[in-house]
């Protein structure tokens, strides 16, 4: 028969057992509920408000002269600067991990610039470096190369405010390749380039990929740079997210919600996605 004593550590065990459950449970409930609140919650509204009338709203949403154009223009623009990105910010990842030369800290901390700038300011940046009225944007518009108010500048403002993300992706996987196969590589005779796409790119080649589809994810719904540079004319620079801004502005919620939820759609499948990509790249590395 245990004694008293057992029996008060073992009840005592169990209210532990019991407080620790209770906490775990809160703090998952009070998560969920936040997330419920901030995103999910928010999401339905706007698929509800989009969708209430089946795809009348939606239909009405493509009617609207250059909207057809406007996000047609949206997914070219996105999928050109994940492919830029994807390969500069790759280039960029490699140097700062791989070299050690003077100025690299500041370096990576202008790479984290664009997410700490709001992007109307980085629109008014690109504007005041080639606007019409500038030095530059007149050499470059006296070779036939206009920036401002054209889809060149919207490509531009993407690959401004998207760079972070390739680079901040490829990033940790290169620090945790060992670079003793890629001296071996060399040692034996092969180039710097036979070295990098036979041992570099294929551990990294996920990273890339899920950078690059987040850069795709956040271009779709860049609004604060664009609406400066791109000039928002009809058939020609006016991209999703002006489309948007323009019909709740005219009195078209319903509308604007339903191409608002089409551009969410695109947006969580590319993120599924890219959890997919980052789930699988963890698994090979364990």
């Amino acid at each position: 028969m245990a004694s008293a004593a057992e029996t008060i550590e073992r009840r005592r065990g169990l209210s532990y057992r019991t407080i620790a459950r209770l906490r775990h449970g809160s703090l998952r409930g009070a998560a969920i509920l936040y997330l419920a609140l901030m995103i999910a919650l928010p999401v339905a509204a706007l698929i509800d408000k989009g969708f209430a009338k089946g795809l009348t709203s939606l239909r009405e949403a493509l009617a609207y002269p250059g909207a057809k154009e406007a996000i047609i223009l949206t997914l070219q623009t996105s999928a050109a600067a994940a492919i830029i990105n994807a390969l500069f910010g790759t280039m960029l990842a490699y140097a700062l991990v791989r070299y050690r030369f003077r100025g690299r800290q500041l370096v990576s901390s202008i790479v984290d610039l664009p997410l700490a700038i709001p992007t109307l300011v980085t629109g008014l940046m690109l504007m005041a470096l080639y606007g019409p009225n500038t030095a530059l944007g007149e050499a470059l518009a006296g070779v036939g190369i206009k920036v401002v108010f054209a889809k060149l500048g919207i490509l531009l403002a993407l690959c401004v405010v998207t760079l972070p993300f390739v680079v901040r992706a490829v990033q940790p996987v290169l620090l945790e390749l060992d670079p003793a196969e890629e001296e071996a590589a060399q040692t034996l005779g092969a180039s710097g380039w036979t070295t990098f796409r036979k041992i570099v790119l294929p551990a990294i080649r996920p990273a890339i990929a899920a950078g690059a589809l987040l850069v795709f994810a956040r271009s779709l719904g860049e609004f604060g740079s664009i609406v400066i540079l791109s000039g928002n004319m009809p058939f020609k620079t006016l991209t999703a997210p002006v489309l948007i801004y323009q019909l709740a502005n005219q009195f078209k919620p319903d509308q604007a919600a339903a191409v608002a939820a089409v551009l969410f759609g695109i947006s969580f499948v590319v993120v599924l996605v890219t959890t997919r990509l980052t789930r699988t790249q963890k698994g090979k590395e364990s």
